[in-house]
């Protein structure tokens, strides 16, 4: 042992000498320190947080800060997958927890209930980069870990998504410090300590507790342990069933206090999405999707680094679970983006990788005196290399979070404000159905409404929403014969074109529009969202 701290003494006083390979090991307190990883991390998500001012998918608000909202003021709506009991509230609570304090604190203006989630959140996320760095070190040592971080931290995709109050943001950050204590991941060299498997297990189960669909990447996980372990029995009935267990228990046991009956959350959802095939109802792709598309265009400009990396590293197990999850999640029908986000981070580290390698461990100063042309050859690859991930990535990261499908935001956050002054009343939503944030941003509890899509169960009965869509001017007049008359209506330009007769028939004339997107996602093009408020006779 004394010979072995002494030769890793040794090695970090010349830590470059050796030729840069997977199995470098440099001491744990190699700087820079874990400390300055975290403060880095955090100040990060959270600016990243604040400039985070776009809609990207509807369960961020009505899966999570929508059902808060209900917990802890008493209003709110819970969408029908609330009446199914096909979401554990697990996830909300977190959020409530934080509602009741800012609520304690009379904090609970706009400003601080629009912002306040986002940056709690950036806290689990900067909690889960810190043990992204710790396990790319662990895996290749402290050079690539460096790197590794730049990938995750630069990335559109994780900058976009991961501080968003979606459940899959928390699954990624306990996949990542779940990933870190699995023995199976580590080399002998740098095995987990006697415990770290129970962290592993415990966190897993946090990250199944919260979206079932997470068992996808830990099946493969827990193969691959009851493979290598020596104590298989020890593993599955000592570990793996009772902590199991314990947080199944823990989290029926929430839902038996919220649903006010036992719910078997994991079995209802896989009821619905897998043997009914439910998540259908919101579209299908082709099975190839993630791997030609989307995948891929959450990679973006790392696509390139990543595979090189996956092939130099030799890392199979890791790259297994890359494809493990890909090949799952391509029999499904219904996908997004969101859903493949827990090993986005696996494919960044293989970058990561890359970017290592190709600088080298040696410094430069070294290489100019061996071979100066090939230091300066090297140098400027990594630079290129940074500068070509920089200016592809950051101005993709700042677009989509700061100006694509920005104005459902706006939209609320303007009628939020309104609606402390006492200017509105009531608001109908006149656009498809979850388009924007509801009582959780506008926090008065007036009456609103919005257009309905709950699935039905016979096929070929079309929502409220597609009803809509199909012909607005066919069911605003019908709609329009029996409403309680709002104050307002939201509504997006596309459908504004149509009924500006009808809204100014009845009164309504144009207070507020926003700017919301430059080009269509899966719609006609949305380019604002406007505002209508009733003038009176």
């Amino acid at each position: 042992m004394r010979q072995r701290k002494i030769s890793a003494k040794a090695s970090d006083d010349d830590e470059n000498s050796e030729k840069f390979t997977t199995t470098n090991c440099l001491p744990k307190n190699s700087s820079p320190s874990l400390k300055k990883i975290f403060i880095l991390c955090l100040v990060t998500r959270m600016i990243n947080s604040l400039l985070v001012q776009t809609y990207f998918n509807p369960d961020e608000h009505w899966q999570a800060l929508e059902v808060a909202h209900f917990i802890t003021f008493g209003y709110g709506h819970l969408t029908w997958e609330w009446k199914k009991g096909i979401r554990t509230y697990l996830h909300p609570v977190l959020f409530a927890a934080l509602y009741k304090v800012l609520a304690f604190f009379h904090l609970d203006t706009p400003w601080f209930m629009t912002r306040a989630p986002r940056l709690l959140q950036s806290l689990f996320s900067a909690i889960g980069d810190l043990y992204f760095y710790k396990f790319s070190q662990v895996l290749f040592g402290n050079h690539v870990a460096k790197w590794a971080l730049f990938a995750q931290l630069v990335n559109w995709f994780m900058f976009f998504c991961i501080t968003r109050t979606l459940a899959n943001s928390m699954e990624t950050f306990l996949t990542l410090v779940s990933l870190y204590y699995w023995p199976s991941f580590r080399r002998p060299s740098r095995s987990a300590s006697s415990g770290s498997r129970k962290w592993a297990l415990a966190a897993a189960a946090l990250a199944c507790a919260i979206r079932p669909t997470s068992a996808i990447t830990w099946v493969y996980v827990a193969l691959l342990e009851l493979y290598l372990t020596s104590n298989k029995l020890k593993f599955v009935l000592l570990e793996a069933v009772p902590i199991g267990g314990l947080v199944l228990g823990l989290t029926s046991l929430l839902d038996r206090l919220m649903y006010g009956s036992w719910i078997l959350v994991p079995l209802n959802f896989l009821k619905f999405n897998f043997l009914s095939s439910g998540g259908d109802y919101y579209g299908t792709h082709a099975w190839h999707w993630y791997i030609t598309q989307g995948f891929t265009a959450m990679l973006f400009t790392f696509v390139p680094f990543s595979i090189s990396g996956i092939i130099m590293s030799k890392q199979c197990k890791l790259f297994g679970l890359i494809a493990w999850v890909l090949g799952i999640y391509s029999l499904i029908g219904h996908k997004e983006f969101r859903f493949v986000l827990p090993v986005l981070p696996i494919a960044l580290m293989f970058a990561g990788y890359t970017l290592a390698n190709m600088r080298g461990s040696d410094p430069p100063e070294r290489k100019m005196k061996e071979n100066l042309g090939s230091s300066i050859n090297c140098f400027s690859k990594v630079q290129m290399s940074v500068f070509f991930l920089l200016v592809t990535n950051l101005p993709m990261a700042l677009y989509m979070s700061t100006v694509h499908q920005r104005g459902t935001e706006d939209v609320m956050n303007y009628l939020s404000v309104e609606a402390v002054n006492n200017k509105v009343e009531s608001i109908l939503f006149l656009m498809p159905c979850h388009a924007t944030p509801y009582y959780s941003t506008l926090h008065r509890n007036l009456p609103m409404r919005f257009l309905d899509c709950t699935p039905s169960e016979e096929k070929g009965i079309l929502d409220e929403s597609d009803q809509f869509l199909m012909d607005p001017v066919g069911f605003a007049t019908e709609y329009a014969k029996n409403w309680s008359l709002p104050s307002h209506i939201v509504l997006f330009d596309s459908q504004e074109k149509p009924l500006k007769e009808i809204l100014v028939s009845h009164n309504f004339h144009e207070i507020k529009r926003f700017f919301h997107a430059h080009f269509k996602v899966d719609r006609e093009i949305q380019a604002s969202v406007v505002v209508y408020a009733y003038q009176g006779q």
